[in-house]
């Protein structure tokens, strides 16, 4: 009965972490907010990686300072990292496909924030990562957005706000 109950809790977490994404793209900017925090602290710093990093990936979505954006895009990739080295206990290779994203969103916070050399790091390391996404949508999108900042970071050589911003969306 316990080993049921825990197979289900990973379930609903995931579930509540999708159904705050849903409201959040409706628009719903702050309450998102309000209820990604709330999770967070629920499942805590030492929870489950898998929920830390997809529910601090989206949760720096909601940010409004590029600062704390970048804190939260920094908590999903440390989360990503422990699920990568085996530490949880998870197939690292379902984990892959989140790490293109996750640098990805890093490059974009750098380039707000006026760090052009650590987002060229963390984009280098985005485009490397690529490597392992499937010919789909998410695949090319990331490696679309990928290819973008690319382009903007080498024409202007360095960084400015144009509003834009990679895709977030989880692996499929």
């Amino acid at each position: 009965m316990a080993e049921r109950r825990e197979r289900a809790a990973p379930d609903a977490v995931s579930t509540r972490i999708g159904q705050v994404v849903m409201l959040h793209h409706g628009g719903d900017r702050e309450e998102a907010r309000s209820r990604f925090l709330d999770l967070w602290a629920e499942i805590g710093e030492d929870g489950d990686p898998l929920h830390r990093c997809t529910l601090a990936h989206y949760l720096a979505d909601t940010q409004d300072d590029p600062a704390d954006e970048l804190a939260w895009d920094l908590r999903a990739l440390s989360a990503a990292e422990e699920l990568t080295d085996g530490r949880a206990g998870a197939d690292p290779s379902g984990v892959q496909g989140f790490l293109p994203s996750l640098h990805l969103n890093l490059a974009a916070d750098y380039v707000k924030l006026g760090r052009a050399e650590a987002a060229r790091s963390h984009l280098r390391r985005a485009r490397a990562a690529a490597a392992c996404l499937a010919d789909d949508g998410y695949g090319e999108g990331v490696r679309s957005a990928i290819s973008r900042l690319e382009l903007r970071l080498g024409e202007d050589g360095g960084p400015g706000d144009d509003g834009w911003a990679p895709p977030r969306q989880r692996p499929g």
